[in-house]
This record gives structure tokens, sequence and C-alpha cells, in this order.
């Protein structure tokens, strides 16, 4: 921290060093508003001073107080400890600090500059220059007075975080680079994608000029109404846009936020032109696979469409990629977040449930709920006796639960009640939200969890998307979750930065389960590495967890996940067991690249598994024919090899090979195919002969 206090005390000796040729570089934050905007202005205007500050307070809180004097003699010394430069840290305050020299501790004298160096070359510190006085005064005041981050968007330009601004690059890359102009964003929930968005949609206005006319498609009210506030702010216009859903009717439909749904019920497709909108964005792009958004994007002719999700993956196996050449433009996963501290960490536990979901009906990819619930809610003894549990392990793994915000994702409304009485008869007062709660109802809870007044929100389809309470610290996993996409946005609520907030609790009560649950995909998704076996990772206690992170199943939780991996995914006979039910639970033909996309299965990992072709799988599944190929063994090798095969350039020659009539080949075109030939069959043309 840099306070006028105490660069006035050195100021002078300061300008002495500068004005003899000194080189002097600063870092220094706006954490918590201490450094003062004076005081930087004064260093700035030194010669050969250069500053950097960092602007992003919520995800990294530099907090270190270090020295470097460089000597040319070779005695370099530095002071490391807990003075700021202010007068009572230089003068009278109690600071304790340890001097280092080169000669005594090269080493760390070599880290502290590594370490320096590392800062200054991040996009996160930027450099302050002549013209950054209000930027820097607005953001220190904002910081130590205002506690309500979304005022930034209020009245004054703003700047994309670093990572943001990857992304916009990316994005501008893919258009001007590539003539990609329909583009699909995979960005973890809580990294901003509509802020990413807004900015972009303001750099096409930038390129298109206006008026460029804007079409912005979500699911629900609440995100519509943030979204649109967002722009407002991106674009410094109070009245930009407007929203069409839930009794609001616009004026225009230049600049229009609309639901999904509304689009629907007024025959959109009929009424509007395709090529009518410039730009378009589709947030929880997920969801484009259902019959409303292909009817839309099928229509739709815009020259910029921008897809939004954390998740592309789909359980249902629904083909999202089709509409963007089976590409994603720029992408940041859930750890990848973590990592890059734009989210909280997450301490997961996989706590032993006490019921058996083995013999549950399950059909179309998924357990019954309405036995679910029985099993949960209405079956006296058990039910109690699993909540009795769900509350211990609650006390027992929560650090404080007076200190708790927590939100219980459960199978039903019943479940959601029941859970909220057993939890409020024991002591932690709780309420429960359903889809059919009032908006009054909504908004108080979120306020009583906010204040303490209460500890949980139990909840059924809510809270999965486009609401956030950044201060909840708990999510309680109390029913099994079939999609991949639901898991992650559920977690995703408790993952926002907040003041006070250290980590994410999450307790995921996991019990025997059908051999069609895929405990993998959702444990997988929580990894920084996804290169190792995920049997390796339960033995050894997943090493490769974001930074900050840690799973931890109980001995019980653990070898479930152990044995219903190997059975559905790790060996041959669990993939014949999904094959065989492929149809009923995705309800799609049973092709190779639906299995791939449904399981979420690389290429590579499936013919690993497989020993050999999808259509010998299938045909081992009996649901086609038995055949005969004399071939097949040397084929089924030569597949997993080719699905390594990671060079575009080959990969397009090949396809033009198989699919196309001969043409006049070249040099380089016979040596292509004499690496074709080499891949099946391990040798040259003239060894196989």
């Amino acid at each position: 921290f840099i306070r006028w206090s105490g660069i006035s005390l050195l100021l002078d000796d300061l300008k002495i060093f500068a004005e003899r040729g000194g080189q002097l570089r600063v870092i220094t934050t706006c954490y918590m508003g201490a450094t003062e905007a004076r005081a930087m202005e004064e260093l700035r205007k030194l010669p050969h001073v250069k500053i950097k500050v960092n602007y992003d307070t919520k995800r990294t809180r530099l907090h270190a107080k270090s020295y470097i004097f460089y000597r040319n003699s070779g005695f370099t010394t530095a002071y490391v400890g807990s003075s700021n430069v202010s007068n009572v840290a230089l003068t009278t305050g109690l600071e304790w600090n340890l001097k280092l020299t080169r000669q005594d501790l090269p080493e760390t004298i070599e880290k502290m500059e590594a370490t320096f160096e590392s800062y200054w070359r991040s996009s996160e510190f930027e450099y302050y220059d002549e013209g950054q006085y209000e930027r820097l005064r607005r953001a220190l005041r904002s910081e130590k007075y205002l506690k309500d981050p979304d005022i930034e968007f209020a009245g004054f330009d703003i700047t994309p975080y670093s990572f943001q601004q990857e992304i916009l690059d990316r994005l501008q890359a893919e258009r001007a680079l590539r003539g990609h102009y329909h583009n699909l964003v995979v960005a973890a929930t809580g990294t901003g994608k509509t802020v990413i968005s807004a900015f972009d949609y303001k750099n096409f206005l930038k390129e298109n000029g206006q008026p460029s006319r804007l079409l912005f498609i979500a699911h629900r009210k609440e995100i519509l109404t943030q979204s649109l506030a967002t722009f407002r702010g991106v674009l410094k216009d109070p009245n930009f846009g407007e929203l069409f859903v839930a009794g609001h009717r616009p004026e225009s439909i230049d600049h229009l936020f609309v639901s999904i749904q509304t689009l629907h019920s007024q025959d959109f497709t009929e009424k509007v032109s395709p090529d009518f909108y410039d730009y378009i964005v589709v947030d929880e792009f997920h969801h484009a696979a259902a019959k409303t958004y292909r009817k839309v994007l099928h229509h739709v002719k815009p020259k910029v469409l921008l897809g939004l999700t954390a998740t592309p993956e789909r359980m249902d196996g629904g083909d999202i990629l089709s509409h963007f050449d089976q590409r994603f433009a720029a992408e940041i996963r859930l750890p990848e977040a973590i990592e890059r501290r734009l989210l909280s960490p997450f301490h997961y536990f996989g706590v032993s449930d006490t019921v058996d979901l083995q013999d549950l009906r399950w059909s179309r990819g998924g357990y019954d709920v309405k036995e679910l619930e029985n099993v949960y809610a209405f079956s006296g003894f058990v039910a109690n006796q699993r909540a009795d549990h769900i509350v211990n392990m609650t006390r027992k793994y929560v650090s404080d639960t007076e200190e708790m915000k927590a939100l219980g994702f459960c199978v039903s409304m019943d479940h959601a009640h029941f859970m909220s009485d057993y939890f409020n008869r024991r002591g932690i007062p709780s309420i429960a939200l359903t889809s059919n709660s009032s908006n009054e109802l909504r908004e108080s809870a979120k306020n009583k969890l906010i204040s303490g007044e209460i500890k949980v929100i139990f909840v059924v389809d809510l809270y999965n998307e486009g609401v956030d309470i950044k201060e909840v610290n708990t999510v309680l996993f109390l029913r099994p979750t079939e999609s991949l996409t639901i898991f992650l946005q559920q977690l995703g609520r408790g993952l926002r930065l907040s003041e006070g907030k250290d980590c994410l609790t999450v307790l995921d009560f996991i019990g025997l389960a059908n051999r069609r649950y895929n405990f993998k995909d959702k444990l997988q998704a929580m990894l920084s590495d996804e290169r190792h076996s995920l049997q390796k990772e339960i033995r050894e206690d997943f090493p490769h967890v974001p930074r900050g992170s840690f799973i931890q199943l109980e001995k019980k939780a653990k070898e479930v996940i152990y044995q219903n991996i190997r059975a559905s995914f790790d060996t041959r006979n669990g993939l014949l067991e999904q094959l065989l039910h492929f149809q009923d639970d995705s309800a799609r033909e049973a092709t190779l690249v639906n299995f791939l996309n449904y399981h979420h299965l690389t290429p590579d990992a499936f013919y690993y598994r497989a020993k050999g072709s999808f259509a010998r799988l299938c045909a081992d599944a009996g649901i086609v024919d038995d055949f005969s190929e004399p071939l097949e063994d040397l084929m089924g090798k030569a597949l997993l090899r080719f699905a390594k095969v990671d060079s575009m350039r080959w990969i397009r020659f090949l396809l033009k090979v198989l699919q196309e009539e001969p043409w006049e080949f070249s040099e380089g075109d016979f040596r292509m195919l004499q690496m074709f030939h080499f891949t099946i069959w391990q040798d040259t043309i003239e060894q196989v002969g």
C-alpha cells in the first residue's frame, strides 16, 4: 500500500535517485482502498519510474510488502516484512521486517526477483500512466466505501478483466482471421459470460457502426434482467435495450432481451425476417438442442451469433456444437477458473449415504423421481434416519453451522419441505423454496440467508442458472445428479467469490447406485488435469484438484464410486452394458458419435477400452447383426492409433482421399498415404507386399 504520508518522507531522496538515472519499478493494488491516488500521482511524475496497479481485488488480493535495492557492487539487499509505504509503518509503527542480502541468501533473492517479474509481466497488473488518475481514484473509493461490487457498472468507464480480454481477443481472431462469425464461449459459472458478450457487442459497434440490432435470448426473466443491466453498464447507456418477458412489452425490438418462451408464443419466426438482427446472443446455450431453440436458430441469419454456456455437454446427447462447426471459440472451465482465482476453491466431501438406490427404476438416463421421493421423504424410518445422518454430517464437516449459508438441492417439492422441517426441528433454521414459491418469498429467503437468520435454503429446480447468492459457502447434494450440466451449475452456485469466504464446503451424499449412474464425469470435471485415470486419482486421493481445493471420499463412498466406474466405462463389459441400454437412456440412435457425446468419452478412451471397433461392440451387445470381416482385428487396433491423430492437415487429406475420386498425387500426398498405410499395418508398403 502506498500512502501520501509515506511517500512524502521519501520523495526528496527518490527525486535525487531518479534524476541521476536510477530505475524504479513499483507494484501496488487497490485492495482495501488503502493506497492513495495522490501518492501514486507524485510517484508517476518522477523520471524513470514505472508503476503497475492491480485493480481486480476480487481475485488478486496483493498483500505483500517487500523492497529490493539493486547495487552495481553486487551487494543487492531486500527487506521483507509488514511495512507499507506510510508514515506510521516507516517510523513509529510496531512493524517486523527482515533484511536479506544476495551474499548471504542468493537463492531467496532470486526467488523474490522471479516472483516480482511474474507479477510485472502478468496481464492482471496494468501500467499506471498519465490520464489514469480518475480511474484509480474511483477504484480506490469503490473498494474502500462501496460493498456492492456491481456498483462498478453504474456510471463510468469499466475495463474487462484480463481473462475476459483474452476471450474477447480470441473472438476477434476467430472472426477476423478465420472467418468464423458463429462462436461458442464456454466459461464456468461466475466468470462473467454476460460481461464478455456486452464488451464483444461494444467492439462490434465500433467496427460496424450504429445502429446494429441486438437480440439477447435466455430462458429466465432473472437472467434477462441482469443481462440488460450489464449491457447498459458496459455501453454507458441507461436507456439501452428493452425486456420482452413476463409482463414486459417493448416499444421497440431493435435491442431486445427476450425469453425463448416469449419468442415461441409470439410466433417470432413468422414476424421477424431472418436478417433483422445483426448480433444475436444465446445465453445458457446448452439448452439450444431443445425444439423451441432449434426453430429460432434455424430461422435467424445474423452477422454474429454468440453462444454462452458453462457446460456444452448435454446429458440427453443433444448436439449444440453443430451451430459452431463442432468447435469452441474460447473456454475457461471450472478448474482453470479456480486456478486463476476467478472462483472460490472447494472442499468436496463424498459422504457415505444410508440408502441403497440399486433397485430403483431407471429409465431415459436417470432414476424415477417418484421412487427417489418415496425413499427420501415418505419411507418413514428410512427417510428420518437419512435426514438425521445429513444433519450429523453437516455438523461434522461444516466448520461452524452458525456461519453456514447453504443451499440444499432436493429431488422434489415434498423432499425439500421434508428436509426443511427436519433441519428446523434439529435447531438449524431453514426454509424450502420451489418453482411454486412467490417472488416475495424467494427474495425474503435470500435476504434471510445472507443475514444469517436462516442457515439453509432447500430448493428444487431453483438456483441452477442465472440467480446468484455469492455469500453461499455450503452446498448439500441430497439427491443423485444424473446431469453433469446441472451438477456443475449447482456447484457453481457456491463458487462465487465473497468477502470472508475462504472456500466452498460441498457435501455430496453417495450411496449404492444403479450401475448406469455416472460418477465419473462429475469427479473428472473438478480436476485440473484430466490425463490421468479416475481410478488412479481415487487411489491417490485426487492430487490434481485446483489450488486450494480438495476432494475427500469416505471409505464406503469411495468403494461405491470405484466399483461403479469399473463396471460402467473402464472395462469392455462396462461399455457393452452402457451400449445395451443406450437407446432407452438417450432416445437417440446408437451411433459412435452419439455414444461418445452422450457419455463424454474421447475416441481414444473408447477404443482403448472397447478392444475393437464400435460395430463389433454393437454386434456383441446384440443391437446389430453379427458380421465377419477378415481385417477386423487389424483395423480394430488401427482405430486406436487413428484416435490419437491431431494433425488437421492429415485428417483433411484422408477425408478427401476416402470420400472422393482419385486425383493426381504430389510427392507430399504420397508421403501422407504412406503414413496412412503405416498407421494400419505398422509397416511399409514394400514390406507388406
